[in-house]
């Protein structure tokens, strides 16, 4: 476990963020690996298809990870303030969450997946491998809630470095898979799908083995797996607006995803290898996010607003920089990265025309969330929900179907840093307000230090 509290900012913060970052990266080789197999070995529709679905999965995750980071900064709280039966009953609180939404949403989804391709009004031939790809990824919703719910637990203790290793193992696994599945057994979006429900549900089964192991006072039982209302709401007021906000993200993705989808499967497979680079791109500034919510919410919990300040600083100054370096290679060498999933010379345009335009302005995306990763760490989520509103639903979504009418698929792509220019302005200002500095939901730290199961924390540390 990682004590936040103490030792300079910085270092905490980049040490904090880096096992969260390589743990990211390895995350998104799920996506990364699917599309560059079967934009090689199946063809450009099926890059397509696996492209499509993305939106739809970040909204099928987007509320558990609403409450996947309500569960984080609770928890980075309780454990700041070293309250360690407020930590386990956030814990318990947040199985008991994941058990629920994980099955319902699988339950509901399978059958939904015909309709949600012709909503999203995928090109033809690409279609009927979307619903392959989208029915299977939506039958393993639990072990990818279980997986992002236990990392959540882990890094609200200060320990991002068990995701990243047991990730690392479930990440080569897809790979293997995904080849295996597609190149030898032929399966084509069917493979790679099942590769990735595969892959997940060992990282699941691992963070559970190793939390339980390795942390008594959080260990999971099902005889002590008990509903505590009180922690549900103070869940809920954090990750509802977290959950709503991603939700509202996806959603306009969906809405963006279905513009481009109308200029055919070229632009579609274009777009879709460009997303995958561009996640890669904004991976540090949103680690850093994640990073500053955990140092944000323990420091609160100790009541220590001065290294809330000094961390925010040094996170921007890091981020900014990292952006910079990343938004120049992005511009330079976009078209060589796209030509990784797909060799079609009109699907390599499209994707190295997105790159130039989101490159150039990473910094400003770095920037808004950076600062949302403080304001969030404080238990103000209804800000960064906000934000969102304001900068996608306001601006990019409109300003996509409006420039896209006269621009062609470039339009759409500048949509994208209209939105984020509004959205950082907005979160800066409430920043400099200094209004997250009142809010507090943990409580005061106990004047007698600990607050029971001091044994069982003297055998964890």
């Amino acid at each position: 476990m990682k004590d936040l509290t103490t030792g300079g900012e910085a270092r905490a913060i980049v040490f904090f963020s880096l096992p969260m970052l390589l743990g990211n990266v390895f995350q998104q080789f799920y996506n990364m690996v699917d599309s560059i197999v079967v934009g090689n070995f199946v063809g450009k529709a099926a890059l397509a298809a696996v492209g499509a679905c993305f939106p739809v999965m970040f909204l099928m995750v987007a509320l558990i990870m609403g409450v996947t980071m309500g569960t984080t900064v609770l928890v980075a709280q309780y454990f700041g303030a070293k309250d360690y039966h407020g930590v386990r009953a956030a814990v318990n609180t947040s199985y008991l969450i994941l058990l629920v939404s994980g099955v319902v949403l699988s339950v509901a989804g399978v059958p939904a997946a015909p309709l949600i391709v012709r909503m999203l009004g995928v090109p033809p031939d690409a279609a009927p491998l979307a619903r392959t790809y989208l029915a299977i990824l939506f039958s393993g919703t639990l072990a990818t809630f279980g997986y992002n719910s236990v990392s959540a637990i882990l890094r609200g203790m200060g320990d991002s470095k068990t995701p990243l290793y047991i990730l690392i193992v479930s990440t080569l696994m897809n790979a293997g898979l995904d080849l295996l599945f597609v190149v030898a057994f032929r399966m084509g979006v069917a493979g790679v799908a099942l590769a990735t429900v595969i892959a997940q549900a060992v990282s699941f089964a691992g963070a559970m083995l190793v939390l339980d192991s390795r942390n008594r006072f959080v260990r999971f039982s099902l005889r002590e797996l008990k509903f505590d209302g009180r922690m549900f709401s103070r869940t809920m007021k954090i990750g509802l607006p977290t959950g709503i906000q991603q939700t509202m993200v996806a959603s306009g993705h969906m809405v963006i995803m279905r513009i481009v989808n109308g200029f055919g499967t070229d632009v579609t497979a274009g777009f879709t290898a460009a997303m995958r680079l561009d996640s890669f791109a904004m991976m540090p500034a949103m680690n850093l996010s994640q990073a500053l919510s955990a140092f944000t919410g323990q420091n609160i919990g100790a009541g220590r607003i001065d290294r809330v300040a000094r961390g925010f600083r040094a996170g921007l100054l890091i981020g900014l920089a990292i952006s910079t370096v990343v938004g120049l290679a992005v511009i330079l060498f976009g078209r060589d990265l796209v030509t990784v999933f797909n060799r079609d010379p009109a699907v390599v345009s499209v994707g190295e025309r997105y790159l130039l335009v989101a490159g150039t302005f990473y910094t400003i995306f770095t920037i808004m969330f950076v600062t949302n990763g403080v304001i969030r760490g404080a238990g103000e989520a209804m800000v960064p929900l906000f934000t969102t509103l304001l900068a996608l639903w306001i601006v990019r979504v409109p300003c996509a179907a409006w420039f896209s009418s006269f621009m062609g698929p470039d339009g759409v792509w500048w949509a994208m840093p209209a939105g984020w220019t509004v959205g950082c302005t907005a979160t800066v200002l409430y920043y400099a307000s200094g209004r997250w500095k009142r809010s507090r939901l943990a409580g005061p730290p106990p004047a007698g230090g600990v607050v029971g199961l001091e044994g069982e924390m003297e055998a964890v540390q």
